[in-house]
């Protein structure tokens, strides 16, 4: 009777495991997934997506995301290289392209991007200075990105995107680059001014010119004036004294001296 009760037990416990082998032997992939899957430790092949086989104990396997990941990067405290301290953060984007180097060439391939994008970040803007980090983002996300790229790819990795998402400086620095646009906005407005001087004296100059050449061309600008003044209900009027007649009265005085 024991005997019997002890097969009964032991068949069911044989049959509860085989059917767990059965199902572990079995594994479903997502289309972004693949399987790593090492062979008594060694390297085997990269299956999936979909219905894989998996021996057990014999095989394992590491399922690797094929989807592109998004990792922010920590603000990081960077000198300019005109010596000026900010704090700059940004956002990586990057995605496994090779699972068999993600797994193999590096412990923790999500790390090392970050860690690596940390100093790069710090490297490539320490190089630029305050003025280029503020006008030229987009050169250098780009820069960045290529290093990235370059760097991760014996890890199968792929960088697709670096973008720097904040530039902190401190109040001080914000006061000092108030001062220096306000400066600039003023130099501006005098080239402006001297510049439309520099012109109004050339236009009045080839105007001088014009009613020079022509006799007739000064009186009539004389009297255009005369009717203008006399049009703005003004109680004055000036009347220009022709500079011949001022020398030709000189010369008369001179000959009518004792």
């Amino acid at each position: 009777m024991i005997a019997e009760s002890f097969g009964a037990y032991f068949g069911i416990t044989v049959t509860l495991l085989v059917l767990g082998l059965l199902i572990s032997t079995f594994r479903i992939l997502r289309e972004y997934q693949r399987g790593v899957i090492f062979l008594l430790g060694r390297f085997y092949k990269v299956k999936g997506p979909g219905l894989i086989v998996v021996v057990p104990i014999v095989q394992q396997m590491v399922r690797v995301d094929l989807r592109t990941l998004v990792m922010d990067v920590p603000t990081q405290d960077v000198i300019s290289r005109d010596n000026v301290s900010v704090r700059v953060n940004a956002v990586v984007y990057f995605r496994v392209v090779d699972p068999e180097k993600a797994i193999n060439q590096v412990e923790d391939y999500h790390e090392a991007t970050s860690q690596l994008s940390q100093t790069t970040l710090r490297s490539v803007l320490g190089q630029h200075e305050l003025d280029e980090m503020l006008s030229q983002r987009d050169v250098l996300n780009v820069d960045i990105q290529k290093i990235l790229d370059k760097q991760t790819d014996v890890w199968g990795i792929k960088v697709s995107n670096v973008e720097i998402k904040h530039v902190d400086l401190d109040e001080s620095m914000v006061r000092a680059i108030a001062r220096q646009a306000e400066a600039e906005r003023v130099r501006r407005a005098k080239v402006i001014h001297a510049t439309g001087e520099q012109e109004a004296s050339t236009k009045l100059a080839e105007a001088a010119a014009v009613l020079a050449s022509e006799s007739g061309a000064l009186q009539l600008r004389y009297l255009q004036t005369l009717t203008e003044i006399a049009g703005d209900r003004s109680s004055t009027i000036v009347f220009p004294l022709p500079m011949e007649l001022a020398q030709w009265l000189k010369k008369d005085n001179k000959k009518a001296g004792p």
